[in-house]
Order: C-alpha cells, then structure tokens, then sequence
C-alpha cells in the first residue's frame, strides 16, 4: 500500500516534506519570477516585517519566505501547494488570493521560459490500466467514507450540484444535476441503466426510484460497500446492483449509460477503450448521458504529460478532458453523436465553496478520524485551488447526451 493511501498522523505518509529543498540558484530564480508575476497582479504578498508586493486585494502572507522560494525553484508546480500544506504560506482568503493566481495562469511565466518547461517539468508516471486505475482511485476515494461524509449533503454526491439559484440547499442542487445526467439518458421505468462511477449511489438509487433496473460499477472497495447499504436502505436492492468491476470489463447491454465526473480518471491513453465501450453495451435507440470536468484543449495538451500537486496528493493518474477531445473521440470511437450540451462552471466552484466551508467548520470531527493539520491544510488547499479554478473559467464542467448518429 502507498505510504500517501491512507493519510492519518504518525505513520510516516508525508516523507521528506518538511525538508526544505536547498538549491539557492533556483530559489532567486523562483523569487524573481514570482516577485515580476506579482507586480500586477491583483493580490497583496505581506512579507515578514511588513513589506509589501503587488497590485493589491487578497492577502498572501509569506511565513518563510526563504523555503517557500526554495520549494517553488525545486519544483513550481508541487511547491506552491506543499509550501501551504506546510505552513510557508498562509491567507485567510485562499480561494480568493488562488483565484488571482489563476487568472493569469498561462501569463505568469514569460513566454521564452514556457518554452524551456519540457527539461524541467516532471514526467506523469502513473497509467491507467486495470490494475493502475485501482491503484488511484483507491488512494483517493478509499481514504474513509466517515471523512467524506463530513463535507458533502446528505445524498454522498461528489461532483458540481446543479443550482437553480444561490439560495438553493445543496442536497436539491445535486439532486437537479442527477435529474439533469438522467434526463440527457432517457432514463424511465422499465430501462436498464450502466452507472460507470458509482460515488456512492445517489445517482443509482435516483435512477431506481423513476423505475430503472441500475448496473453500477466502481473500483472503489470503500464506495461499493457504503453505497450497497445505501442502496438497501432506500428499499432497491431489487433494482440496483453494485458491482467491483472496472469500466473494460463490462460486455452487457443497456438502454442508457450514465457517468459523471468518471472520465477525469481514465487517462487519454484510454479515453478510445472506454468511449468505444460506451458504444458497445449501448442497446439500438439508446443514450449517454455524461458529465465531465474540462479545460480548455491548448492547456490540457500543454499539461498533458506534466506531474503537478494535483498528482502528488489528490488524484494520481488524471488528466481532465477538452470539449474538443470529448468530442473527438466520440466521433472516432463510436457510432454515436451529441445532442446537447449544459454548461455550468460557475456551480462548481459554488458547490466547492460550500464544502471547502462545511470541512473547516467541521474540522474537529475530520480530526477524530485520525486526519492530522498537515491533511486538513492539504485539502482546504485543494479545494480552495479547485474553486478558484471554476470562478475564473480555468475549468468548467460539462453534462453531454448522446445518441446514435443518423443511419446507425
């Protein structure tokens, strides 16, 4: 088992963290960089002793400044992440203080050192087969179903709700998105429905509920064995059945196919394995109802094959899709066509937002877990860095139906 799978204290899973890396030719390369990125930018840098940099707003307080140019000279792309988990760098306005960072992401580096990032950026080295894809997901979404259930609503949802406006709770905007995905795959009583991503089954049981006959499928132990007790709660164990079993080894035939955020986690490696999947276990007359997390296709084919702190210490292996590579592939892998589209960035970062603030407020229980501040500080990160994305259109997140193409 990784030693990063499991983060609880004393267990030795942040190894060589707290070591400052030391290489003082990259860190005044780092401070000048950084210090020449700010000048413009809308944030206020409070140095020790008070000194001031850029053009003012959100404040971002250097602790050390010392380590946190050294980390982001060794690495800038984990650095800037580690030196807030381990307390370089503090703001009480994170979201805000990231999103002024991520405004200007593809401009902070000038352009002749862009071209040099091939020699210094990290190789992606973590693949996306079967026995891969467990590897990750099981790093990521085994941590504790008790630790998710501290942030998320009551239905487990662990994806963009949906809102109708602001002032909607969170459980009836995740239930509208679910409604949405449901909609796009012509769900009704009497279909049978494949779920790829099981979470941990409020789209299974919302699907059973109008009637549907659910196979869902997850890699995820932790997930399946909540969500079956789920599942058996609301009275449809005769409806859903929730199978450990990854999305290349389904071979049955269904009249829609349901996946939400799921495709994040295949890799472009495999996105043609798993679209012509989509193809092959759709029943004629059939949908797909998909929904994914995106970014633009110019910056996902320039991060494609980089290592960032994403990887480190969220989600190992991922690559978030284009508009244009979902596309692609549906064109190139299947026999099928999109029909329409929704498009909803800013709910995401809305529904990020409420649980960035519910995990804080409720910090105390996560601790009792056994999660350590070095952990809290690591996900209040990435969920501020993830919100901060969405509110700048850095990300957005898409629901797609899809349908044969005509003669098919």
């Amino acid at each position: 088992m990784s030693t990063l799978s499991l983060p609880r204290p004393n267990q030795g899973i942040w190894p060589g963290l707290f070591t400052t890396p030391r290489s003082p030719l990259r860190a005044r390369i780092a401070e000048s960089l950084f210090r020449n990125a700010v000048r413009t930018l809308p944030v206020t840098v409070r140095l020790p002793g008070g000194r001031t940099w850029g053009a003012g707003g959100p404040v971002m307080r250097l602790v050390r400044p010392a380590a946190f140019f050294h980390r982001l000279g060794a690495d800038a792309k984990i650095g800037f992440g580690e030196a807030y988990m381990v307390g370089d760098w503090e703001s009480d306005e994170l979201a805000d203080v990231l999103s002024a960072f991520a405004a200007r992401l593809t401009t902070l580096i000038p352009p002749g050192l862009q071209r040099l990032r091939r020699w210094v950026d990290r190789p992606q080295t973590e693949v996306n087969d079967v026995a891969g894809s467990r590897q990750n997901i099981h790093r990521h979404y085994d941590l504790s179903n008790e630790l998710f259930a501290t942030f998320l609503d009551e239905t487990m949802t662990y994806s963009s709700a949906l809102f109708e406006n602001r002032d909607v709770d969170l459980r009836t905007a995740q239930l509208r998105k679910i409604d949405g995905v449901l909609d796009h795959a012509g769900v009704r009583s009497g279909s049978r429905v494949l779920e790829i991503g099981t979470g941990w089954g409020a789209l299974a049981i919302r699907a059973a509920q109008r009637g549907a006959t659910v196979t869902s499928l997850t890699i995820s132990a932790e997930q399946r064995t909540l969500a079956l007790d789920r599942v058996r709660d609301a009275g449809l164990h005769d409806r859903v059945t929730v199978e450990l079993r990854d999305y290349r080894e389904e071979h049955g035939q269904y009249d829609a196919v349901v996946s939400v955020e799921m495709i994040e986690a295949v890799g472009a490696e495999y996105w043609p394995a798993y679209f012509s999947m989509l193809d092959r276990v759709l029943a004629p007359g059939g949908r797909v109802g998909l929904q994914a997390i995106t970014m633009p296709h110019d910056r996902m084919i320039a991060s494609k094959a980089s290592y960032t702190w994403i990887h480190k210490y969220i989600f190992p292996g991922g690559l978030i899709p284009s508009v244009r590579s979902i596309e692609e592939s549906v064109r190139d892998h299947t026999r099928l066509r999109i029909v329409e589209t929704r498009s909803f960035g800013h709910d995401y970062a809305e529904t990020l937002k409420r649980w960035r603030h519910t995990f804080l407020t409720r910090w105390d229980e996560v601790e009792q877990l056994g999660f350590d501040d070095t952990f809290r500080r690591m996900w209040e990160f990435y969920l501020a860095y993830s919100e901060a994305g969405f509110r700048v259109g850095y990300l957005g997140v898409q629901q797609f139906a899809m349908a044969e193409r005509l003669g098919h």
